[in-house]
């Protein structure tokens, strides 16, 4: 919240001005309080505007931030320096000032309906008390603007808000929305993880209840809704600054990996014309992010034929149509090295979902759930399942599933992880 960093600066500020400290102290100071606020999320976006509820990970925060500057102190000047002093006056001032901003929060949402627009999507009693509640008490920041019905609904519509019926993503785009909930209590929940997955893909605020929501205790990640627990999702990776990140720095190294590898992609493709003849490059289309199609870019391991049914057929082991050169390119994944200029174009990233072919795309999707949901971020190089030994022809749907884990849980670490084990899979020859 806004209001909340500001009073932490202005805190900051004050104390740094009665403190006794020199301007690099001071910006020291600042920079352990703020890193130390940032990592324990006391500036995050909630439901509940508790100072009480919050209390207990505010003064943690500065306590850590304390005893960090406590331990630092000796290092910045050989007399007592006055930065602890400057923290416990930021703490005091902040901790003064913060009940008065959730209250101006609480506030403001009431009088000015200052609340973000919520879709509720689910069945029974729960989803439909959930929307009671959030017209009832804006305070907590949420709209319902809608409800998509899991199940059958009671005639005529009992709740305040559009029942809709035409898609999720169209009424997000339609109302709106920033916040979806997802408050299914039925026995299956193929509907609601499809309405999850479809919010996450707009970039919308994801909030669960529990099904043993009466059960559920306080912790991270979990925010209030009156008595009801609801679980906030990680949002899209795309829209992390991680992901920047990560796109920087494979782009570099893939530029770096086309120009030191060269050589080797030029002898691979002198082998290619030895055994086959031209064209060395295969160009192929492959499905990536949110359903566009890009031109992939492979050494040809397969011997032409009159008929080019490669956009419909699928690979398998024992292709009379592969030489002993397409073979060992296949097998050392050679052929995939030109997919290096696919990476710094944009068209895919190093680590990711493998692309697929459009046909095929159509056709897993129709059979197996969520498939459609892996193309949520850029398709990659290697990923989650070819490190797992899902490679060729393996099971699409355990893909599916290593794809969607991959996605519920990137972070930059997981691609370096699955960097070593591509890595290690190449050199040792090893399913993982």
């Amino acid at each position: 919240m806004v209001l909340l960093v500001a009073v932490d600066v202005a805190a900051w500020l004050v104390a740094a001005r009665t403190a006794d400290v020199t301007v690099p102290e001071a910006l020291l100071a600042g920079g352990i309080l703020g890193g130390a606020r940032v990592a324990g999320r006391v500036h995050r976006r909630r439901l509940w505007l508790s100072w009480l509820q919050d209390l207990p990970r505010s003064v943690a925060t500065s306590g850590i931030a304390f005893l960090v500057v406590s331990c630092l102190e000796p290092a910045t000047r050989p007399e007592i320096s006055g930065m602890p002093g400057l923290v416990v006056g930021f703490a005091v001032l902040s901790e003064c000032a913060r009940p008065w901003v959730f209250a101006f929060g609480r506030w403001g949402r009431r009088r000015f309906r200052r609340c973000d627009r919520a879709i509720v999507v689910g069945d029974g009693d729960s989803g439909g008390e959930l929307v009671r509640t959030m017209s009832r008490h804006p305070e907590f920041g949420l709209l319902p603007v809608g409800f998509v019905p899991t199940g059958p609904v009671t005639e005529p519509f009992p709740f305040p808000v559009e029942l809709i019926r035409d898609g999720l993503a169209e009424a997000i785009v339609r109302h709106g929305a920033g916040t979806v909930v997802l408050a299914h209590d039925g026995e299956g929940d193929g509907s609601t993880v499809d309405a999850a997955v479809t919010a996450h893909r707009l970039g919308c605020v994801t909030l669960v209840l529990p099904r043993l929501f009466a059960l559920c205790p306080d912790r991270l990640g979990v925010d209030r809704l009156r008595s009801y627990p609801l679980m906030r999702l990680a949002g899209s990776p795309t829209r992390r600054p991680s992901w920047l990140v990560k796109r920087v720095i494979e782009t570099v190294l893939a530029a770096f990996a086309l120009v030191a590898l060269a050589p080797l992609i030029a002898l691979c493709a002198l082998a290619v014309v030895v055994e086959s003849g031209f064209p060395v490059i295969f160009r192929q289309v492959r499905v990536g992010v949110d359903g566009r199609t890009f031109l992939l870019y492979k050494l040809r391991s397969v011997r032409q034929e009159s008929v080019d049914d490669s956009a419909t057929r699928w690979s398998v082991a024992g292709d009379h149509r592969v030489g002993p050169v397409g073979r060992f390119l296949r097998k050392s994944s050679l052929d995939e090295l030109p997919q290096l200029w696919n990476v710094v174009r944009g068209d895919m990233a190093l680590v990711g979902p493998r692309p697929e072919r459009p046909v095929f795309v159509e056709e897993f999707s129709a059979v197996h759930d969520l498939y459609w949901a892996r193309h949520r971020v850029p398709t990659g190089l290697t990923g989650l399942a070819q490190v797992h030994g899902l490679r060729g022809d393996t099971s699409i749907a355990d893909r599916a599933r290593y794809d969607n884990y991959y996605i519920a849980n990137w972070s930059l670490w997981l691609d370096v992880k699955i960097v070593i084990l591509t890595v290690g899979e190449l050199f040792c020859r090893r399913q993982r």
